[in-house]
């Protein structure tokens, strides 16, 4: 992605998910079919100018990135992060229609795939995950 070259950094290696916002600025998992990546690129920081941060702890991970993308990049966009109550964090994201939450814990370390220590929550009412659920019901 052109954005990424834009970043001011020697090299890095990031973990990232396509989003598209709608006009209110929520994520629309239907939306990626069917629009053009714009302000879609969520990013996880793995390595920055040679320093493998895999090991280290989330927050410190977070905080590389917030640094890297201060000057706001077109096409990338920092994870908001909210500390405390994970379950009203949900009720509003249901409230919202949105897919659920994702909570994760502070000092975790980065991981592929699953972890223990990282919860994802889905919202059953929510359409993508409504549309899995017939997806795997068809199989």
């Amino acid at each position: 992605m052109a954005a990424v070259a834009t970043l001011p950094v020697r090299s890095c290696l990031i973990d990232g998910e396509a989003i598209v916002s709608d006009d209110t600025g929520l994520a629309v998992f239907a939306l990626l079919a069917n629009e053009p990546l714009r302000n879609a690129l969520r990013l996880r920081v793995l390595e920055l100018d040679g320093e493998d941060l895999r090991r280290s702890p989330i927050e410190v991970r977070k905080a590389g990135l917030a640094r890297l993308l201060r000057t706001p990049q077109p096409g990338l966009a920092l994870s908001e992060r909210f500390v405390g109550y994970g379950e009203i964090v949900y009720q509003q994201a249901c409230r919202l229609d949105c897919e659920g939450s994702v909570s994760k814990r502070l000092g975790s370390l980065y991981r592929s795939g699953r972890s223990k220590h990282w919860l994802k929550i889905k919202n059953p009412a929510a359409p993508a995950v409504r549309r899995e659920a017939e997806e795997d019901w068809a199989r």
